[in-house]
């Protein structure tokens, strides 16, 4: 796999621009390394304290970088998360650094507030349009000031710019942000990521949407070898020194693309060595309205103690390396069967805001399942060696061996081509579950992540009849033109259904999420350890059918402003969705929710009561606002990637959204700059980024050449010559098969329409008294 490098490997240059630039370091270095000396008592940082010294090697030299230290505060009110993130950067030199660092957030993250503390100084962030916070970033560094400034490149991706990170200052910046914590599978999961993984840069935008659009040969595998994806540069300096592209940007046929930043330095392959690896603390209180029946982490070994109606959560070591994202799952013990249930909160300005949480009916799964085709899509590029693959491989078997006999399915697997396991819908007979495993097994890793074309070839071939199409992704995600793959999925969905199964310690949520939405299905995801294989099998075994489809909300007279998400997602067993939205009048109201059961028509009747008075000041009270205007956020800006990034209303609505709520967009940003000029010759500050360390679990092969002496060698390509296994004579027989399995579906029977029944406001009592399960009113 290829990545966007941030850093030019020496031997691709030419002789003269190579020496140019050996010089150039070599002079840099001389500066910086002749005046590294013992600080003095008085100015010496405690390193111990803040991860240890962390060095890169450019030429047999070293270089000394920014280090970090951050500490999470988390306060858990049922199923609403406020999070306290501080991160402490130490400049361990005797010169002036600028410091960069990128870091991932929950994607859906409402960052409301950020403060910046240095040398007993708090300088409050303001909120600002991100050109404007830029341009007042930029004044105070050419004015020797202190300054943080926040950058949102993908939902779920961030930098933190520090201006003038000066020797033996530590520089503080908090952030603070609400974030929900849905239901998954059964139990509240709570995801805090804790490290970008690295992203590949293949075909370009303009060569991956022209690629989605014209697709000459589905088969036979291409032959593709993008190289590393380009990266503009202002000088010779900033080759070295500089990030790429964190103000710019590119339109291509009409979209907008952003630009990566750079990807940072690496932990234990060219920066540094060694490592402290107490880079991170983590203080979880976790108050819920009813007792914690389980609470428990896959990721990490945790420390819990409990006091009355709190549980208190820490890492079990103190610290923890950063190289891996934090999930917490926790179930709460309900003493009733509840389907649906709403919070609010009234503000005397700004009128009330609500949360509606709504679960399916409790019906066994196995019921609502009709003949089903499976398309399975394996990542097989570079950063899927080793634990990754392994445990694709073992969801594949579990999965392949748990398929029905009237289940038709296919297997593709994707790095910078797509090759197929069949040419078309095999039934899943023994004999073919057998050859299926057996291609899964042969299966080897290499080459970049060509999603995109792998979504498309996924939905080229004809479904059989009467099947629901579902697609199985296996996949880490690591990819920067995650545009173009959610745009992909976005118009050819149809009637089928996207699950994507993330398999790593970092993998690219906000992708997996966005494609899991606009797929109509869900996303899960699988962390690499000991449990890896079990998690596999047991994701496997459930691929579940949606239980309650098509739903809509009828208000029934209240007024509802705001509504998020505007489409509601289908409802999966052991699942839940959230509706968001604005009210003006509090007070009780019965509101209707219907939906479908295979087909069957399904009504909930739900009396609510809304605030009318301010009133609350628990977590999930105070962050409603937040979460609603964020919900609002991340809507517009779907709807802006998908229509092609060119809707200036719809830019201007989020804006105005992160204006009003001092929240951060991918148009708006936090400033903080200090009134103090902390170095009196800007000039001489040098950038340097904070290195991040390699994923868990994660190959070399997913990283660029990053060795600042430009020794090391790019990534293998991809496998070449992959073997495409044609079952003609399954082909053959496949219509025969179909006829045989062909089932007729009872058509729905005459319901009242919706209208009918909001005039009424009263459920249909007609219908059988014995299908009325937990609330819900099921039409047989």
């Amino acid at each position: 796999m290829t990545f966007l490098s941030p850093l030019v490997s020496a031997s691709s240059l030419k002789p003269t621009l190579k020496a140019t630039l050996k010089a150039t370091l070599a002079a840099s270095l001389a500066i910086v390394l002749g005046t590294l000396s013992a600080l003095p008592a008085s100015a010496e940082p405690d390193l111990d304290d803040l991860s240890g010294t962390v060095v890169a090697t450019a030429g047999g030299k070293e270089i000394h970088l920014p280090l970090l230290k951050a500490d999470y505060r988390v306060e858990v009110d049922g199923d609403v998360a406020h999070v306290e993130l501080t991160q402490t950067f130490l400049n361990p030199t005797k010169l002036p650094l600028n410091a960069t660092y990128l870091f991932p957030l929950n994607q859906k993250a409402a960052i409301h507030a950020m403060r910046m503390d240095l040398d007993g100084e708090t300088i409050v962030a303001r909120m600002k349009k991100k050109e404007d916070a830029k341009a007042t970033f930029e004044k105070a560094k050419r004015e020797g000031k202190a300054a943080a400034l926040l950058t949102q490149h993908r939902p779920n991706m961030f930098t933190q710019d520090i201006a003038h990170l000066m020797p033996g200052r530590p520089v503080k910046v908090t952030l603070e942000y609400a974030q929900t914590v849905p239901k998954t599978d059964g139990a509240y999961e709570l995801v805090m990521p804790m490290v970008v993984g690295p992203r590949y840069e293949g075909l370009g935008a303009q060569a991956a949407l022209k690629h989605s659009q014209n697709i000459a040969d589905k088969s036979v595998p291409r032959d593709d070898s993008p190289g590393y994806g380009d990266t503009e540069y202002a000088s010779d300096e900033a080759a070295f020194a500089k990030p790429a592209a964190f103000k710019h940007s590119e339109t291509v046929s009409g979209w907008q693309i952003d630009k990566l930043p750079a990807y940072p330095e690496v932990i234990g392959q060219n920066a540094p060595k060694e490592i402290d690896p107490r880079r991170v603390s983590l203080e979880l209180a976790l108050k819920a309205p009813m007792p914690v029946s389980r609470l428990s982490s896959d990721t990490h070994a945790l420390e819990v103690s409990s006091q009355g109606e709190m549980r208190t959560v820490r890492f079990k070591s103190g610290r923890a390396i950063d190289n891996r994202d934090f999930v917490l799952r926790y179930e709460l013990a309900s003493q009733s069967d509840v389907a649906a249930g709403v919070s609010s909160r009234y503000e005397a300005d700004g009128g009330g805001y609500f949360s509606l949480l709504i679960e399916p009916p409790k019906l066994p799964a196995e019921d609502m399942i009709g003949q089903r085709e499976l398309v399975f899509v394996l990542d097989t590029s570079g950063s899927m060696s080793g634990q990754p693959i392994e445990a694709s491989k073992t969801f594949m078997a579990a999965a392949i061996k748990s398929l029905r006999p009237d289940d038709y399915f296919r297997i593709l697997r994707f790095s910078n081509n797509t090759s197929q396991f069949a040419g078309n819908a095999v039934l899943a007979t023994e004999q073919n579950k057998r050859q299926a495993v057996k291609f899964v097994a042969g299966l080897s890793t290499g080459g970049g992540t060509e999603i995109n074309h792998a979504v498309n070839t996924a939905f080229d071939q004809a479904q059989p009849e009467n099947t629901t199409r579902i697609v199985v992704f296996l996949t880490d995600g690591y990819i920067g033109d995650e545009a173009t793959v959610i745009s992909s999925v976005a118009s050819r969905i149809g009637k089928a259904r996207i699950y994507a199964f993330g398999v790593g310690n970092s993998v690219n949520r906000f992708l997996l999420d966005a494609m899991a939405t606009e797929g109509r299905g869900y996303a899960r995801y699988v962390a690499l350890g000991e449990d890896a294989g079990e998690a596999a099998k047991s994701l496997a075994a459930n691929l579940k059918t949606p239980l309650l489809t098509d739903i809509t909300i009828d208000w029934n007279g209240l007024k509802v402003e705001g509504q998020s998400p505007a489409r509601i997602p289908d409802l999966f067993e052991g699942g839940s969705v959230r509706v968001m939205g604005r009210y003006a009048a509090g007070g009780k109201h019965t509101i209707f929710i219907n939906g479908l059961v295979n087909g069957h028509a399904a009504r909930l009747p739900l009396e609510i009561d809304l605030k009318s008075s301010v009133d609350g000041s628990a977590v999930s009270s105070r962050a409603l606002p937040l979460i609603w205007a964020r919900e609002q956020i991340f809507d517009k800006e779907r709807a802006y990637t998908i229509g092609g990034s060119i809707d200036t209303q719809l830019k201007q609505e989020i804006v105005d959204l992160g204006l009003t709520y001092s929240l951060q967009t991918r148009f708006t940003s936090f400033v903080a700059v200090s009134e103090k000029v902390v170095n009196g010759a800007p000039a001489t500050a040098s950038h340097r980024n904070v290195p991040l360390p390699q994923v868990a679990g994660v190959s070399t092969n997913a990283y660029p050449s990053l060795n600042l002496s430009g020794s090391s060698a790019p990534e293998p390509e991809g496998i070449l010559g992959v073997m495409l296994v044609l079952l003609a004579v399954v082909a053959r027989f496949r219509l025969q098969l179909a006829n045989g399995f062909r089932k007729l579906r009872e058509r729905v029977r005459g319901f009242r329409s919706r209208d009918e029944e909001a005039a009424s406001g009263e459920p249909d009592l007609a219908l059988p008294r014995t299908l009325r399960r937990d609330g819900w009113w099921l039409e047989t």
